[in-house]
């Protein structure tokens, strides 16, 4: 794989330079450069330290991997692809994702996976190995968000999770006690069948991060979905 040292360039620079190398690379000394890797097919970047916002932004088909944390708007809009985390990420991760994966080996910040959307057989998917800030899932049109909690001893979510949510599904490692939701979802724990999808995705993240699947699973799970019979219809609008 190619090196990029990217130590003391600007944005600007090293994005020139990323495209204008064939092939797999590798970016060293990252800090804080943003729209890394932004609307990449077919390739894989593997970046060592942090990189800054929208990094896979439009990422329609590579592979990216984050040795550190991330800053915010990780896969903002992305349409395939996949990006690891191999730390935390800041807020708004997902943000309006509609294809592809995102693993996320710490916390998430606020408004993790807002406006994440799927058509036909495209379903995004976020999961967050350990806690997220509030409004998780802020109107969610569709789509899979996993939030394992692992490493956590207090709630995995903070508050208003799922305000505005009109479709897809939120899974949490939890049998969410003491979680505040909003009166137009519903709650329920994970069925038999629920968990068949639930543990293709909870085997990809165990596989990339070093955990055990078997002790991961035997967890709780609860599922969250939007209550059809009560949805947001009025939230921002006047009688």
């Amino acid at each position: 794989m190619a090196v990029i040292d990217a130590r003391g360039m600007g944005f600007e620079e090293l994005g020139q330079r990323l495209r204008a190398t064939e092939g797999d690379v590798v970016i060293d000394g990252c800090l804080g450069q943003r729209f890394i890797a932004a609307g990449m097919r077919e390739r894989t970047v593997e970046i060592h330290g942090t990189p800054g916002n929208a990094l896979g932004a439009y990422l329609d088909g590579a592979h990216v991997e984050v040795f550190g944390n991330a800053q915010d708007a990780v896969g903002d809009t992305m349409n395939a692809g996949t990006i690891v985390v191999r730390g935390n990420t800041g807020d708004t991760a997902g943000y309006a994702m509609r294809g592809g994966s995102i693993y996320v080996a710490g916390n998430a910040g606020y408004r993790a996976g807002i406006h994440m959307k799927q058509y036909q057989d495209r379903v995004p998917t976020l999961v967050i190995g350990g806690r997220a800030g509030s409004f998780l899932g802020e109107y969610q049109a569709g789509g899979l968000i996993i939030v394992l909690g692992l490493g956590n001893d207090g709630p995995i979510v903070g508050n208003f999770p799922c305000t505005g949510m009109h479709g897809g599904q939120l899974v949490l490692r939890s049998n969410c006690s003491g979680i505040r939701f909003p009166s137009q979802v519903t709650v329920r724990p994970a069925s038999p069948e629920d968990m068949v999808s639930i543990a293709r995705h909870v085997e990809t993240f165990c596989s990339l991060f070093g955990y055990a699947s078997d002790d991961v699973l035997d967890g709780p799970f609860s599922v969250v979905t939007p209550d059809s019979s009560n949805p947001y219809t009025q939230m921002y609008v006047a009688n």
